[in-house]
């Protein structure tokens, strides 16, 4: 099995200080919570912001700032997010690719969001992967039920995407796929040869599904995106103790660590030195 990469998802669009006070709001806080993650095994950030009253933001200043200092201070490979927050516009949401970032959320579907929708209509999806293909941005394909993936394919054949595909199988958002072993495998088979893959998921399922996918030969995110809890109603004292916990799994099931420049060999890609 190849070297796992290990994403951390530190702040996302949903989760408040009300709900645990470790979350990191400010371009600074997001930037430090950075640093702490890489330095306990971390290869990759995904990237949301939030605004001067924590409401999340696509402003590309904002991301820009965020991901000047993460430059600055660590080799991590930077992700942004082009999911942004429910009900965002298309033109709100793409802001930070401009940014020329290594990565990009690309989510190719519309899927029930707890009580909302997360609208993805495929005019807009398009939008977003000619805008990754201006900027040199590889999309991570966010896939929240299989169908996804098969409109993600349906890009390929248009031109839009090029292979190989990076997948990351977000599971267990109320109103996508549950996050069980069975689906997991399930959407394995459906994508292409040659692809590489993480998985992501909600709540108590983080981690048993971040074991899965160690032993499966995937990769794995974590983070108080998904999950703010580091046992059950004992909150994880920001991201970094979630990260040490899966780089200690994956010493004891035999998975090296992928530090950030073996994960982009990994991924194809090719470091940004500026905005």
């Amino acid at each position: 099995m190849s070297k796992l990469i290990i994403t951390a998802a530190l702040v996302g669009a949903e989760v408040t200080r009300e709900q645990t006070p470790y979350l990191p709001l400010s371009p600074r806080e997001i930037a430090d919570e950075a640093r702490r993650v890489c330095e306990a095994g971390a290869s990759i950030v995904h990237l949301h912001m939030r605004d001067a009253s924590g409401v999340s933001s696509q402003d590309k200043d904002l991301f820009a700032e965020a991901i000047s200092y993460i430059r600055a201070e660590t080799d991590l490979i930077v992700q942004v997010s082009t999911g942004g927050a429910v009900g965002m516009t298309a033109e709100t949401r793409v802001q930070p690719v401009s940014l020329s970032p290594e990565m990009a959320s690309l989510s190719t579907g519309t899927v029930n969001f707890g009580e909302e929708v997360f609208a993805n209509p495929l005019p807009m999806v398009r939008t977003f992967a000619r805008a990754c293909h201006t900027y040199g941005v590889k999309p991570e394909i966010e896939v929240f039920d299989s169908g996804m993936v098969t409109s993600a394919l349906a890009l390929v054949r248009e031109g839009l995407l090029r292979e190989p595909l990076h997948f990351n199988f977000v599971l267990g958002v109320p109103g996508g796929m549950a996050a069980a072993a069975k689906n997991l495998i399930f959407l394995l088979d459906l994508i292409p040869p040659g692809s590489t893959w993480t998985v992501s998921a909600v709540g108590r399922h983080q981690l048993p599904l971040n074991t899965l996918g160690i032993l499966l030969g995937g990769h794995v995110r974590t983070g108080l995106e998904d999950n703010i809890y580091f046992t059950k109603g004992v909150l994880a004292k920001g991201n970094a103790p979630l990260v040490e916990r899966i780089t200690r799994l994956a010493r004891e099931l035999g998975r090296p660590l992928a530090k950030p420049e073996e994960a982009r060999e990994i991924l194809g890609l090719k470091r940004r030195e500026v905005l």
